[in-house]
């Protein structure tokens, strides 16, 4: 594992290779682009925008009269996207500073609201969802992704027989948590949409996989060391850190030795669901 290495978020240069990378976000967004409605003359609106996809896959889509917005508080993301959208010739996407907790906008105005492995990511899922009722209109369409509880179950199982060799059960708790707050299960989902008066019309699964060679080459790859490792070592105590990942990259190895590879299967869902306030 590089150790050394890290990467500061509001970097110009890290923002632009983060940009070049858009493989966790991808299969996510193309089943949610295949789901969204088609209409004219409405306003739509991206939570967790980031770095402008699929919101400006979408603005390009349809035509000028419709109104989009995308709300992210991460403001280096923002400004890449601004850029993006300029160059693009968009001129119907406005993108703000905000959290999906305190939206910005009236009641009633939006038409379809949509996120990309964003609310589950949110700080308040509840406030977000009750935000998202306050400003959509009756009718409006909700369409969001997120990955499920299954994902990276192999990586997740060795973490948990690493904590317990190094006598950190009581962490293991803590790496429960971290899965329950960035997955969902589907079931949670339905009836937490349903309280704000999301009714689900459809809900599509699938899966993709992340492959590597072993577990060197997985705590190295670039999507792994700025997506997902900053949020693994808060699991583990600062005096144990360097020798629990090394025993888990050790581990991996073993396992990639005996079978080839390691292969992380993400399942995944996109949430189709109508206001009916």
């Amino acid at each position: 594992m590089n150790k050394k290495q890290t990467f500061d978020l509001n970097d110009p240069e890290t923002i632009s290779a983060i940009d070049e990378l858009p493989l966790w976000s991808a299969p996510f967004g193309l089943t949610l682009l295949e789901t969204v409605k088609i209409r004219r003359n409405i306003n739509i609106l991206d939570i967790g925008s980031g770095l402008g996809f699929p919101l400006l896959e979408l603005a390009g889509r349809f035509v000028d009269s419709c109104k989009l917005f995308g709300i992210d508080p991460w403001d280096a993301a923002r400004e890449r996207a601004i850029q993006k959208a300029k160059l693009y010739g968009l001129n119907n996407v406005t993108l703000i500073k905000a959290v999906a907790e305190e939206m910005p906008f009236e009641d009633d105005y939006f038409d379809l609201i949509m996120s990309n492995n964003g609310l589950n990511n949110v700080e308040d899922l509840e406030k977000s969802l009750s935000e998202c009722r306050r400003t959509a209109k009756t009718g409006c369409q909700l369409v969001f992704t997120m990955n499920l509880p299954g994902s990276m179950s192999l990586f997740y199982e060795y973490f948990e027989k690493t904590l317990r060799h190094f006598g950190l059960d009581v962490r293991v708790d803590a790496l429960q948590e971290h899965i329950f707050q960035k997955r969902k299960p589907v079931d949670f989902m339905i009836e937490t949409v349903k309280k704000y008066n999301f009714e689900p019309v459809e809900i599509k699964e699938n899966s993709f996989s992340l492959r590597f060679s072993d577990g060197t080459t997985l705590f190295n790859h670039f999507l792994i060391r700025i997506g997902f490792l900053p949020a693994w070592k808060k699991i583990t105590p600062e005096e144990y850190s360097e020798k629990v990942f090394t025993e888990l990259e050790n581990s991996l190895n073993q396992y990639a030795e005996l079978n080839g590879e390691i292969s992380l299967n993400i399942p995944y869902a996109c949430f189709d669901c109508l206001c009916t306030k």
